[in-house]
């Protein structure tokens, strides 16, 4: 058969593969902004370059987080087997593959919204001080609102990081493109169809990121002002 013809015969496994990465990247993502973003402005007020910090919440967030990225990500998968079998009730598929790539999405999230909140002027804090704003007040009305367009690019950094980190799940039976791509292409000595699927995601890797400079483009409060 023709590449053509390879692919059009394939197409139903590919698309369930991708309904299969779908799953994965809405869960991790929605866990990354609903856990991830308190976590790094955590991590930002607790950090000892942020006058009125406390240093020892700060080391054990960071140690948390540290140490997640710093794992081997295939290792670390196959290491919470159990504890993702005792919580999900199973221990394969895409919705069991959420929870560890959830993890790693946080950290991953958590990161990246500290570096972003220790960029913002330091007299956006004094501002707020003055005006006798509470801890929730600086964050919602001042601190998110100028941060906002560099926490968009962080969403979208990590969101492609776990973009490439879905593939690995097809290797402990999470499905994905990443297993489909191995084992209709690479196993199955189907080159033409392992590149189909890699060119598709290359192709929703740079989607994902033009989305992302977009929003934040817009959201971009220094360009407003301008």
């Amino acid at each position: 058969m023709t590449l053509i013809e390879n692919i059009q015969y394939y197409l139903p496994e590919f698309f369930l593969s991708l309904k299969q990465t779908g799953i994965m990247m809405g869960i991790s993502m929605g866990a990354a902004l609903i856990l991830g973003l308190p976590l790094g402005i955590g991590l930002f007020l607790s950090n000892p370059k942020v006058r009125g910090s406390k240093a020892v919440n700060y080391w054990v967030l960071n140690f948390f987080i540290t140490l997640v990225r710093s794992f081997p990500y295939l290792l670390f998968v196959v290491s919470l087997i159990p504890v993702t079998r005792f919580i999900v009730g199973q221990a394969f598929g895409p919705y069991p593959a959420s929870f560890p790539l959830s993890i790693v999405a946080i950290a991953i999230f958590a990161r990246q919204v500290e570096q972003v909140l220790l960029d913002v002027p330091e007299e956006i804090r004094l501002l707020a001080e003055s005006l006798g704003t509470t801890t929730w007040q600086y964050i919602w009305h001042f601190l998110l609102v100028e941060a906002r367009s560099g926490i968009v690019l962080g969403y979208t950094t990590a969101l492609v990081s776990i973009v490439s980190y879905s593939t690995v799940m097809g290797i402990v039976g999470g499905g994905g493109v990443g297993d489909f791509a191995i084992r209709y292409g690479y196993q199955s000595y189907q080159t033409g169809i392992m590149y189909f699927a890699i060119v598709v995601m290359i192709v929703i890797v740079f989607v994902i990121q033009m989305a992302g400079n977009m929003l934040a483009q817009k959201l971009d409060k220094r360009k407003q002002v301008d």
